[in-house]
């Protein structure tokens, strides 16, 4: 046998061997399933950095916006329960210890704070005052004579300014200090989702200004405790209410009440405004005897289920209130 057959031989042998056949493996490679029918990797989900808990929807709500998904942020406040007569259970005491920060409004809201701030310390819990940087306000009378409506007691200081978009602002800066003090790391995405928040609550005030400018009353008439105090001072908004102080068991004298249904009367309002997650008990008397509308100005303290499992925003709640002020003050487009 020739040099040449034996080479044919060889070489027909190598191809006919299945096993390992590097030509097999180039056909198996060109066959294989198309990439854009394969499935896609399972993205890992991002393992949260800091444990927060908040006392009041608004802190929830911005340090879930700021953090995203590198925080597990807790309200602390049950769904439906009222802001103002909330008293932590043990429960809620051990929530706070196995925290790495806790959001709270302040002493004026949540008093019950200051018999657990130094155990919370203790533990290594970081404890952010949001009110540090902003400057409380004294409910005062309405402008005008109007001594028969009294909302809070003299000099009481007013706990609500998350009602003011631009202290909001503020609450929102402080957020994100806290959470770049914690977790440096991350802190491009904190500066980038704080400043988008910010953004979108100028935005904000710009529309309530646009709104307000256009309005036939600059008078908003509470048939409940009225937390808008700040947003009302922010505005040039008068207000009045037939309550004294903020407890939610408070109720207002008989005088006061029937001193507003006069003052409806005389101003021929078209609504009276009541607070979320209290029985309107007041203003629905007062709509009985003037015939106006009754709508919601909701303070955003806490949520209902309902609205916690909907995912409402404290901005979208801002632009309700801003729809309610519409009918309620006479906007002329």
């Amino acid at each position: 046998m020739n040099r040449r057959i034996l080479l044919i031989l060889i070489l027909i042998i190598a191809l006919g061997i299945s096993g390992c056949s590097p030509a097999k493996e180039i056909v198996e490679e060109q066959i294989q399933e198309p990439e854009e029918n394969k499935e896609p990797e399972e993205v890992q989900p991002i393992k949260p950095v800091i444990s927060v808990v908040t006392t009041l929807f608004p802190q929830f709500d911005f340090a879930r916006s700021i953090g995203g998904e590198y925080i597990d942020v807790t309200l602390l406040l049950p769904p439906g329960i009222e802001a103002h007569s909330f008293e932590p259970t043990p429960q809620d005491i051990v929530k706070l210890l196995k925290a790495d920060l806790l959001l709270y409004t302040g002493e004026l809201m949540e008093p019950w704070i200051i018999n657990i701030i130094l155990n919370l310390e203790n533990e290594n819990v970081m404890v952010i005052d949001l009110s540090k940087n902003i400057q409380l306000i004294e409910m005062e009378e309405d402008d005008n004579d109007h001594s028969h409506t009294r909302s809070h007691d003299d000099g009481e200081l007013d706990p609500h300014y998350w009602t003011n978009p631009n202290m909001a602002i503020i609450m929102v800066d402080t957020i994100v200090e806290a959470f770049v003090s914690i977790d440096p790391d991350n802190s491009n995405v904190y500066f980038s989702n704080g400043e988008m928040l910010k953004n979108d609550l100028v935005t904000l005030d710009q529309d309530i200004r646009e709104v307000l400018s256009k309005t036939e009353s600059d008078t908003i008439i509470s048939g409940g405790h009225f937390a808008f105090g700040y947003f009302a001072k922010e505005y040039n908004l008068k207000h009045l209410s037939p309550y004294k102080g903020f407890s939610p068991n408070a109720e207002p004298s008989p005088q006061s009440i029937t001193s507003l249904i006069n003052t409806v009367r005389e101003k021929k309002v078209n609504a009276i405004f009541y607070e979320e997650l209290i029985d309107p008990k007041v203003g629905r008397t007062i709509v009985e005897e003037t015939g106006v509308e009754l709508l919601l100005l909701h303070g955003a303290h806490n949520l209902s289920k309902d609205e916690i499992e909907s995912g409402i925003t404290y901005i979208e709640i801002m632009y309700q209130n801003l729809e309610n002020l519409k009918l309620g003050l006479g906007y002329n487009e």
